[in-house]
């Protein structure tokens, strides 16, 4: 990630960010008779006409399905769909396109693991997770502790939002065999140490995964630097299409994993005495793929390679920095979450006022936020909260917008006040 320190400010780039909300059409509507002011991006971002183009153009002038097709266009749509995939390699620093599986998003990607991962496990072994994971990355777990005997341990958070690194190394031990964390928190935009906390179970023969669902919009993570043995993220919150993931597994331990899935594609060969498995990735994309999501992902990652990624980083830090100034405009406004290092996700609560009631005041003035427990109902219960308010920001926000909601907040606390 880059280095967003104050010793760095004076040497942040510009940033057009008008000349970027031109890309991305859906930004230039009115809701309610209101300029859109669009905050919900940690839940879906939007997508830009790259995006939108390259969809068109893979059903107008490529359409097939892939890699068995003996004609044209099946070697277009071919093309493509691997080309994407290499893509995807690329942004992900991955060894080999062998380690990048398509799924249908971060939260089939890590049934996956869990799935494949149950044969290793046995009673009394040890899955560590975190207080401040999405219920993706708890659930399957759950599901596969209790076929296993398996036990699911959570690494506490403290009051900051941080993940407690003393719990951390404290938990490790000889039963733990898996470490499930995420890169960034889906509430608290805490990014977590992730390379340190890869380190320390790798040297106790740990297999790792991150979630990177909320990391990816906002850096580009490196599989290789971090460690991991496994990284998850989804199209939609990259700018990219919904119904598409990635999953980017070590080719040792996809190789030794069974097959997720049986059908179409996964299989080298057929019989009703035995039935052999198709080479990696193949392995576990049973069926036809979503082959023009793939290509809109491709293009997601192409557009956000066209941009300066160090000024992106730095626009988005300068966001959640004005936020943070405006919270004390707003009486009884407080913030959940004071990690040191955040993505700009801000999840508040107001004394007095339900967090749906906050959304729904907004939504009437122009301005989208996500209110509720987010997936991450221990970490509310954590935090003693049924819910928050979230407003999360993309590369595309403006500071007006900022000041938009900060204004608009002030009106729906003035009216219940």
């Amino acid at each position: 990630m880059t280095d967003l320190s104050v010793a760095n400010t004076a040497k942040r780039p510009t940033f057009d960010v008008e000349a970027i909300r031109r890309d991305f059409p859906i930004l230039s509507q009115q809701v309610n008779g209101k300029p859109l002011v669009y905050l919900d991006n940690g839940a879906s971002a939007q997508k830009p006409e790259a995006v939108l183009d390259a969809m068109d153009r893979y059903y107008r002038e490529m359409h097939s399905n892939v890699h068995r097709g003996a004609h044209t266009l099946g070697d277009r749509a071919t093309a493509a769909f691997e080309g994407a995939r290499e893509t995807v390699r690329r942004f992900l620093n991955a060894e080999s396109t062998r380690e990048i599986i398509w799924t249908r998003g971060t939260t089939e990607a890590i049934n996956l693991v869990a799935n494949g991962l149950a044969p290793r496990l046995k009673a009394g072994d040890e899955i560590l997770v975190s207080y401040m994971e999405h219920h993706a990355n708890i659930v399957p777990w759950q599901m596969i502790a209790e076929r296993t005997g398996a036990k699911v341990v959570p690494v506490q958070v403290t009051p900051e939002g941080e993940l407690d690194l003393e719990s951390f190394t404290s938990l490790l031990n000889d039963r733990t065999r898996i470490l499930a964390i995420t890169h960034v928190s889906n509430v608290l935009g805490t990014v977590n140490p992730v390379a340190a906390l890869m380190e320390q179970a790798k040297a106790r023969g740990i297999i790792t995964l991150v979630d990177g669902a909320q990391a990816a919009p906002h850096y580009q993570p490196d599989v290789r630097a971090l460690g991991c043995d496994f990284y998850a993220f989804s199209s939609h919150k990259l700018f990219g299409p919904t119904g598409i993931g990635v999953l980017y597994g070590k080719a040792q331990l996809l190789e030794e994993m069974p097959p997720y899935q049986g059908g179409g594609e996964m299989i080298e060969r057929v019989s009703f005495e035995r039935t052999t498995w198709n080479t990696l990735p193949y392995k576990f994309e049973a069926g036809t793929p979503a082959i023009a999501e793939a290509v809109g992902l491709g293009a997601a990652i192409d557009y956000l390679n066209g941009l300066d990624r160090y000024a992106m980083e730095a626009a988005e830090s300068a966001l959640l920095e004005r936020a943070n100034q405006l919270v004390e405009t707003v009486p009884g406004m407080e913030i959940i979450g004071t990690a040191k290092q955040k993505v700009p996700v801000m999840s508040f609560k107001i004394a007095g006022l339900h967090p749906s009631d906050i959304g729904t005041l907004l939504d009437q003035q122009g301005i989208a936020i996500r209110t509720g427990h987010h997936c991450a109902m221990p970490l509310m219960d954590f935090y003693g909260v049924p819910g928050t308010a979230r407003a999360s920001f993309a590369f595309y926000n403006t500071l007006d917008e900022v000041e938009s909601l900060f204004t608009a907040l002030q009106k729906v606390q003035r009216l219940f006040a």
